[in-house]
């Protein structure tokens, strides 16, 4: 169940500067432990520059959720880019599509306690990643 959901763009690199700041303080408002933050802002700027860079820019919703009585941050990532032609490659360990060290998806993947990606070629990608405190 959502509790508050904000969405915020990502069209410049000050902007994956501010999606990180921004959940950096809804991981502290949530008292997650400074390990679970330092992951959660890690794989939030993997995503925000994954979405910059291979989307073309696009937006970040942030929502904070609870199930029963546990309570965490949903992220959702969506851009309107060329989308991602073979998902199962972009995930493996060490792939690079920008000549980087390949640790974007699958880092982030391994960051957070919940991942799905969706990808359409010509429509853009989404991303939704979930921690639990």
């Amino acid at each position: 169940m959502a509790l508050k959901a904000e969405t915020h763009p990502i069209a410049t690199s000050n902007d994956v500067v501010r999606v990180r700041q921004i959940v950096r303080a809804a991981t502290i408002q949530l008292k997650f432990s400074l390990v679970e933050q330092t992951k959660f802002v890690t794989a939030t700027s993997e995503l925000a520059r994954n979405t910059l860079e291979h989307g073309g820019g696009g937006w970040m919703t942030l929502e904070m959720v609870k199930n029963g009585l546990r309570e965490g941050i949903k992220l959702t990532f969506r851009d309107n880019g060329p989308g991602i032609a073979d998902i199962e490659l972009a995930l493996s360990e060490g792939y690079t599509s920008a000549g980087g060290m390949g640790l974007g998806l699958s880092g982030s993947k391994r960051l957070v306690n919940e991942f799905e990606i969706t990808s359409e070629l010509g429509q853009g990608t989404t991303v939704i990643v979930t921690r639990w405190k």
